[in-house]
């Protein structure tokens, strides 16, 4: 009997992850599931683009894996059983369950409302497709009326900032104003801080720092200050969470509900479950949780697939590089940020603004596309056996 190998998600972790063992590991041994809940592969890197009205690629998940063997699930994934090695799903047939021998969990993250009243009747986010697309017909719609409309932007994070500044620049009708808890760009140097600062000046962006937000109306938002800030289209940024199948699944998770795993991406407390990406509480080279990343997804997804080739195939492991090295923030279409951090996580002095800062964040983003559309590139065609007994440094773990 192969062995079952189920890739719950196929963003940039998941696909990348299923690409490389497919390549690597031998189908007449292995065969590998891919379940997603759209057919499409989403860029969320460049969801504000999006939602500011740009065409944004998003291949077919079909002909990402062509070639590769990849059995592709388009379903939801609605509970995972580790003990029963099964996974529910649900589709427009109804669903079911797949069984699983090694499972790879990237389901990510989503926006998170943290509790505040009226987000999720009222507000906007662009972590998800249809969400930013929902984003993208509202602002067309105020761009249709006539005179403008306003736009506020909750959340002073990257994607924040990314929002904002691209809704101005696309579109120069709407006012635009940006919510943040406290300095604008506190996490960025001095130079940095300043970059971003003249570039808010520059699109016509209000700014309110300092500024926490009670509550979100259909044409207002409250903060906790007593301010009333209008708003026709209110974008919350103010945070993400992961799905909450893992912490109900009985997995070992952190509070917020990522998977605790060991240095190769393997769960704690199930030897056949690995997890990368977001949703995975995984500690970095210098001792700190990586963020949630497209960076931090490429890393982890690495170190993952090394974990279960070397595991299934009786090799040796090596420990992937487990860093974070910069931020890159795109500031419209023709400028940028790319503010390096050390080892602590903080800004270092030096940063990358204007043309050239956006011009590298481009780049950044086409490799990202190219390489997880094209998952086997590069990768030796040799297709390597399963040991004998493939789970026995698991068992010998656990023991």
């Amino acid at each position: 009997m192969k062995h079952r190998i189920v890739v719950l998600g196929a963003g940039y972790a998941g696909a990348f992850v299923a690409g490389n063992l497919a390549r690597r590991l031998s189908p007449a041994d292995t065969e590998i599931t891919v379940v997603n809940a759209v057919p499409d592969f989403v860029q969320r890197l460049r969801l504000h683009q999006l939602a500011a009205g740009q065409e944004i690629k998003a291949p077919k998940l079909a002909d990402v894996f062509a070639g590769t063997g990849i059995r592709l699930r388009l379903a939801r994934v609605t509970a995972v059983d580790p003990e029963r090695q099964v996974v529910a799903v649900a589709d427009a047939d109804g669903g079911g369950e797949l069984g699983y021998d090694t499972l790879l969990y990237a389901l990510g993250s989503h926006g998170d409302d943290r509790g505040v009243s009226g987000v999720a009747e009222h507000a906007f986010d662009i972590a998800a497709r249809p969400s930013a697309l929902r984003l993208r017909e509202r602002l067309d719609s105020l761009g249709r009326r006539g005179g403008g409309g306003r736009v506020l932007v909750v959340g002073d994070g990257l994607t924040g900032i990314e929002s904002a500044t691209e809704i101005a620049e696309s579109r120069p009708g709407l006012s635009v104003a940006l919510v943040a808890r406290g300095e604008l760009g506190a996490r960025l140097s001095a130079g940095a801080r300043s970059h971003l600062r003249q570039a808010c000046d520059r699109l016509g962006i209000t700014v309110w720092e300092h500024t926490s937000v009670e509550a979100v109306e259909a044409t207002r938002v409250l903060c906790a200050d007593g301010t009333v800030l209008a708003s026709d289209a209110t974008v919350w940024t103010a945070g993400f969470a992961v799905n909450p199948i893992a912490a109900a699944s009985g997995l070992e998770v952190t509070e917020s509900g990522q998977i605790v795993v060991d240095r190769t991406m393997r769960s704690v407390s199930h030897s056949n479950v690995y997890a990368a990406g977001d949703s995975v509480y995984a500690i970095g080279d210098n001792g700190r949780p990586l963020p949630m990343s497209c960076a931090s997804a490429g890393y982890t997804g690495r170190q993952a697939t090394d974990a279960i080739v070397g595991r299934l195939t009786g090799r040796k492991i090596a420990n992937t590089e487990l860093v974070y090295t910069l931020n890159h923030i795109s500031l419209g279409r023709r400028d940028g940020i790319l503010q390096p951090v050390d080892a602590e996580a903080q800004a270092k002095p030096k940063y990358v603004g204007g043309r050239k800062a956006a011009r590298i964040k481009t780049g950044i983003l086409k490799i990202s596309l190219w390489a997880t559309s094209h998952p086997t590139f590069g990768l030796p065609k040799r297709k390597h056996r399963l040991a004998a007994a493939p789970d026995a440094s698991a068992k010998k773990a656990i023991a």
